[in-house]
């Protein structure tokens, strides 16, 4: 069965005779890279949200941070991929962090990226660590370190900062003071972190700053990543980009500077729309998995994170998530089956055709019968999806969570 899931070698297209020497893809360690895989779900994405208008509501959704980690072991039960949890505050906020980090341990979880929280109050109208009155930058920069606080109480490593600051109208601030009070606020949080914590600074192109934003793209967080330390890395979010924007190439780029310190899959048509990863452009997941693959970003020495950062607004949330994981289950491993012999050797003799064929023939390649060999092997179920569907626990949790407040962000 190994030859159905090696994509065609260009050896015909191509005169070198390095070719010669290169072996195909080897399956067991493409396998082996695959069942290491580690994909992080994000608690909101088990609880109600919408769009700008509305928050819709759907039966079974959690109504605490409890329920929310029994539907991400449900997720990892059924992918074997999805052991870690990004939590929101004050989203996900409980009287005792220890104790939940001992309730996801005991359903085979751990607590992974704390995501701070300064873009749903009223003082942050005009902006929270970059505001011009130094009493709200305060109430942020304690809110950060409140959440590193979090971090150490649930053994997490990685402190996820996005800013919703920037200015809507031209003369609103001063935009290079802005910088500097970005600047100093995460300084005093950096400083805070302990020895194997991290940040990881998000940007975002727009929204909801409409005519600057303060950290708008990965050159405004690499350089405040680089002023601040080796601790500090910079988080590609896939849909907060321009359009048109070649995001394999800043994946490339921070991976050769060390400095990718993780991902927020999703997928968006628009801006942003933080959809299922890789519904609206897979070939784009796939390219970016392949600069992840060709810079070493599998390897957990890297400090890669692959966290998901999506809502399922119209869709059932733990099946939207489950196939989420599956997406990107599925790029990574057309990425690994890339023949990196054959490529090499086409960019070196410049043969522009035939280098782009051996992308495209590890793209084609239906690797979906390769994961249900893998996930037999493993003890799972071959479709994680159907799997859960058949197994009733949608109907169940839909009965039993009646009553209470569901778990959602508002609107």
């Amino acid at each position: 069965m190994v030859a159905d899931y090696v994509p065609s070698r260009m050896n015909r297209f191509i005169e070198c005779s390095e070719l010669t020497e290169v072996d195909m893809p080897d399956i067991a360690a493409v396998k082996a890279a695959l069942a290491a895989q580690r994909i992080e779900t994000p608690s909101w994405g088990y609880g109600n949200s919408g769009t700008r208008f509305k928050v819709f509501a759907r039966p079974g959704v959690p109504r605490d941070p409890y329920e929310k980690l029994d539907d991400a072991a449900e997720v990892h039960a059924r992918t074997g991929a999805a052991p870690r949890v990004s939590l929101h505050i004050p989203w996900d906020r409980v009287d005792d962090y220890a104790a939940l980090a001992a309730y996801a341990k005991e359903r085979g979880l751990e607590l992974g990226a704390i995501n701070s929280n300064t873009f749903q109050d009223d003082d942050y109208r005009l902006g929270s660590v970059c505001h011009p009155d130094p009493k709200v930058r305060r109430k942020a920069v304690d809110h950060l370190l409140d959440c590193v606080d979090i971090m150490d109480a649930t053994g997490s490593k990685d402190l996820k900062l996005w800013f919703a600051d920037g200015t809507n109208y031209p003369g609103q601030d001063d935009i290079a003071a802005r910088q500097d009070r970005l600047a100093e606020s995460l300084a005093e949080v950096y400083a805070r972190l302990g020895d194997d914590q991290r940040i990881l600074l998000e940007y975002k192109l727009f929204e909801p700053a409409f005519y600057a934003t303060d950290v708008p793209d990965w050159g405004t967080s690499y350089a405040h990543c680089l002023r601040l330390g080796p601790k500090a890395r910079v988080v590609v979010d896939t849909g907060h980009h321009a359009p048109g924007t070649n995001i394999e190439f800043i994946v490339a780029f921070l991976l050769r500077e060390g400095r990718l310190g993780g991902f927020d899959f999703n997928s968006r048509f628009y801006a942003d729309d933080d959809l299922m990863a890789g519904a609206a452009d897979p070939f784009q997941l796939f390219r970016i998995m392949h600069e992840v693959v060709r810079g070493g970003g599998l390897d957990p020495a890297a400090g890669v994170a692959f966290m998901l950062d999506q809502c399922h607004n119209v869709e059932a949330k733990v099946p939207a998530v489950i196939r989420s994981v599956m997406n990107v289950q599925e790029a990574t491993a057309k990425a690994l089956l890339v023949d990196a012999g054959a490529l090499a050797a086409a960019q070196r003799a410049g043969d522009v055709l035939a280098a782009n064929a051996v992308l495209m023939d590890a793209y084609n390649t239906d690797v979906r019968p390769l994961l249900r060999e893998l996930r037999e092997e493993r003890g799972l179920d071959p479709d994680p999806v159907a799997a859960t569907l058949r197994s009733g626990r949608l109907e169940r949790i839909a009965a039993e969570r009646v009553g209470g407040a569901q778990a959602g962000w508002g609107a």
